[in-house]
């Protein structure tokens, strides 16, 4: 199977899309559509591609992963060992549930005291429950925004004990109190950024 899907990301990495059935049959030297058929039912239970609402083939998890080596000190320096633990992909990694998965480009500096820094890039999944504590994308008086979901212990500014907040991770701003509307989005599940 290992050589049907490495033919299958060579394609992939040169033409940005996935073949037609017919353009399958000339990569795995195939002369029959049913042939194909087998092979990709048989990639899609390996978990290597899947299919859109339309039947299309579309790439799971195609790409091979990087090396994970080992670890490194961020403390105090200690013997370095290059050791081979794992290989490991990025997208599944960071997205194991890519259909309810999307990135966003952070603007502004009010998550900052989080780790979130303007440009860089959040990972965020819509989930049918959220959890005080998490960072969430919530939707508060029609306006979008990132921040720590809270819930009021005590009665604070007009507003009454168990309401839901905003909370941002800089001093430089206060917490928002929805007027009108709030409704969360989404969770933040990972922060990307490039140096």
């Amino acid at each position: 199977m290992q050589e049907y899907k490495e033919a299958l990301e060579r394609f992939y990495r040169a033409h940005k899309r996935m073949p037609s059935f017919s353009e399958l049959m000339d990569l795995w030297d195939y002369k029959t559509k049913s042939a194909v058929h087998y092979r990709i039912e048989k990639l899609e239970e390996a978990g290597f591609i899947g299919k859109d609402g339309t039947g299309r083939i579309i790439p799971r998890s195609l790409e091979s992963g990087i090396k994970l080596l080992g670890l490194v000190e961020a403390g105090f320096p200690s013997p370095a060992e290059e050791e081979l633990l794992d290989v490991m992909s990025f997208d599944e990694y960071l997205t194991p549930n890519k259909e309810s998965s999307y990135i966003l480009k952070v603007k502004g500096d009010s998550m900052i005291g989080a780790g979130i820094r303007e440009g860089d890039m959040v990972v965020v999944e819509r989930r049918a429950q959220y959890k005080v504590g998490q960072i969430v994308v919530a939707s508060i008086d029609n306006e979008y925004t990132m921040k720590y979901l809270r819930r009021s212990t005590k009665l604070t500014a007009g507003k009454k004990e168990g309401d839901y907040y905003l909370e941002p991770a800089n001093e430089k701003y206060k917490p928002i109190y929805p007027n009108d509307t709030f409704r969360i989005e989404a969770v933040v599940i990972a922060v990307v950024r490039k140096y």
